[in-house]
């Protein structure tokens, strides 16, 4: 079950976490995401646990504890929605009457 970890103190570290969550269960993967731009960590990532009972048993676990400084928020992760490209407007050119039919 893959996880988000919200609100993550910009000092902590990808081990620290999988240390923390291991506490709940096999955890197979741990990201924490940057800012492509400067590198920073952006407070947020993903921890991948071995089965949909640990990721459970982690949010119940973390959603809200005291890490260093914060409160991290712990739940279930959800596919990115894709955004929609373009926008609504679409110019028609040519001449057109007051209903709006071309002519």
């Amino acid at each position: 079950m893959r996880l988000y970890v919200g609100n993550i103190p910009f000092k902590a570290t990808e081990d620290e976490l999988r240390e923390l969550f291991s506490q709940a269960g096999e955890v197979l993967n741990v990201k924490l995401i940057e800012d492509a731009a400067t590198g920073r960590l952006r407070g947020f990532g993903f921890v991948e646990m071995a089965s949909e009972e640990d990721g459970k048993k982690a949010i119940e676990m973390f959603n809200g504890k005291q890490l260093m400084d914060r409160s991290i928020v712990v739940n279930e992760a959800k596919p990115q929605e894709k955004r929609r490209t373009g926008g609504g407007f679409k110019p028609r050119g040519g001449y057109s009457d007051k209903r709006g039919d071309r002519r």
